[in-house]
């Protein structure tokens, strides 16, 4: 696992994690193609050394497919695309992981553009942007 320079987070409450933890593991066994990749990545690391940022809906599928990038090498950091999906338990259960997770449910714009900045700051590889929200802050 690669990780981040400085594995900041801003999410509602650490103590869902546990909650988190279980609706991931959940979801993973409804996903078993993905868990067949992210089998394949953690032996052959095809992302070792490359930072991948993803603003998407921080829900259950996210985050079985972040865990799947962390375990090819990447590291990785999200941020919600929408604060209205965001699912709070779901991101303090990955800052668990070793993921720094920036999105809290109903967040206002200020602090949803405070999240974006926050995360272009991992100076990304790779960008992964439902809603090209991060890719108009860069350009």
């Amino acid at each position: 696992m690669v990780q981040t320079p400085a594995a900041h987070f801003d999410i509602k409450d650490r103590e869902l994690a546990p909650l988190g933890r279980q609706r991931i593991s959940w979801a993973a066994r409804e996903m078993p193609v993905l868990a067949l990749i992210r089998e394949r990545f953690a032996q052959e690391q095809p992302f070792k050394g490359m930072r991948i940022l993803a603003c998407a809906h921080i829900t259950t599928e996210t985050a079985n497919l972040a865990l799947t990038l962390q375990a090819g090498g990447a590291a990785a950091v999200l941020c919600a695309s929408n604060p209205l999906s965001t699912q709070d338990d779901v991101a303090a259960a990955l800052v668990e992981f070793g993921l720094p997770v920036f999105a809290i449910k109903g967040e206002n714009a200020a602090t949803y553009e405070r999240h974006i900045r926050a995360v272009i700051e991992h100076h990304p590889h790779v960008v992964i942007d439902d809603g090209a929200d991060v890719v108009s802050m860069l350009h």
